[in-house]
């Protein structure tokens, strides 16, 4: 927090974005409040901020932030809290609506000054213009590109308070931030340095964050590796594993978005090596050398991504989340109508091979138990 001191100094009150207790626990808030202390800055604190937020929760930070007449934001949090104050800065200044904003029918780009404070190695929010939203009357999640923090900070000490699941969870989006954008037709030289430097690191260090909650070192390169995958996908993008988890945690907000992503991660993964073995290995031989940049490695490919997220203790299914199939197909035809394809230029993928991606992950936990139990029988 004290490294975001010379962006403090210019303000006379600041409105403190949080959720209920990520910041607090941390140790985050009261290091901030210590700051504001010091410097005299008057402070309000709105800590309403949900997992998968809503543009209702943006709009009412925004509303605070007038009624108060702050001329900052500080967003503590992951990237929920920093996503939703990203949007409110916006609206703050030029107007409009949260819904405005991420149906596009307003543009981003300015607003009050926002800095972050972040607390998980996971959305690279704090160093990217994107938010997501959920418009919960309509049961929508929507990503949208509004706007830079001002500033930012990634403190490892910080997030030694953060729990197993959300230490996997938000590694693991990390971990389909790169292996996204760096799988996207078309990508660049330098996301594919980012997105190689991300996976090596997260390969790495997750088993030793899961294994010990308190190893700050690392927490500190899990937070780098974030940093790199953030920077990835604000130059290129995610595609279709982000779009069917939006569905998914759109639909159920329960569903937290790390986990979403890892659900669908495996068999997506086998589409995205069929469409674009070159760099789908390249990356992927990061867990299994042996995967080649052939097609026929698709396999290979799913079962890497499946092993290692095993390895770190996630072997969650979309069924646990009580999503059934008739769900599933709704969404799948929500993203791909008519039989057009989805994912745009970058990752065209048809319906059958969403409707293949959603079904197979509902069931993929059954799946590889079986798998298991035939080896033991034929052992």
């Amino acid at each position: 927090m004290k490294k975001l001191k010379d962006h403090l100094k210019p303000r006379s009150s600041v409105l403190v974005v949080t959720s209920k207790s990520a910041a607090r626990v941390s140790g985050a808030l009261d290091d901030a409040k210590a700051v504001f202390q010091e410097l005299n800055i008057e402070y309000f604190n709105y800590d309403g901020v949900t997992p998968n937020p809503t543009t209702a929760e943006s709009q009412e930070i925004a509303r605070l932030a007038w009624e108060k007449g702050v001329d900052a934001l500080v967003a503590i949090g992951g990237g929920s809290v920093i996503d939703a104050a990203k949007v409110a800065s916006v609206v703050r200044k030029n107007g409009g609506t949260a819904n405005d904003y991420i149906y596009y029918k307003r543009s981003g780009g300015s607003g009050i000054p926002l800095l972050a404070v972040n607390l998980t190695h996971g959305t690279g929010t704090e160093v990217d213009r994107y938010a997501v939203l959920t418009d919960a009357e309509k049961g929508q999640k929507r990503g949208v590109a509004i706007l830079y923090p001002e500033a930012s900070a990634d403190d490892p000490h910080y997030l030694l308070s953060l729990p197993k699941d959300q230490t996997i969870y938000t590694a693991l989006d990390a971990f389909y931030h790169s292996y996204e954008a760096v799988t996207r037709l078309g990508t660049t030289p330098p996301v594919e340095l980012l997105t190689k430097e991300a996976i090596s690191l997260i390969k790495q260090w997750l088993p030793s964050a899961v294994s010990d909650l308190k190893n700050e070192e690392a927490r500190y390169w899990l937070l780098y590796a974030s940093m790199l995958a953030g920077i990835a996908i604000d130059m290129e993008g995610t595609h279709i594993i982000h779009a069917l988890e939006h569905q998914l945690s759109g639909a159920n907000p329960k569903v937290p978005h790390g986990a979403g992503l890892a659900m669908l991660g495996p068999r997506s993964a086998y589409h995205t090596h069929s469409i674009n073995p070159a760099k789908s290995a390249e990356v992927l031989k990061i867990l299994d050398p042996t995967i080649r940049p052939v097609a026929e490695d698709a396999t290979k490919a799913e079962k890497a991504i499946a092993d290692f997220q095993a390895q770190v203790g996630f072997e969650q299914k979309l069924s646990d989340y009580g999503f059934t199939k008739d769900q599933l197909e709704v969404m799948v035809a929500a993203l791909a109508p008519h039989g057009r394809t989805a994912g745009g230029p970058h990752m065209p993928m048809s319906h059958d091979q969403l409707l293949d991606i959603m079904i197979k992950s509902a069931r993929c936990h059954e799946m590889r138990g079986r798998m298991r139990a035939t080896k033991n029988t034929q052992a």
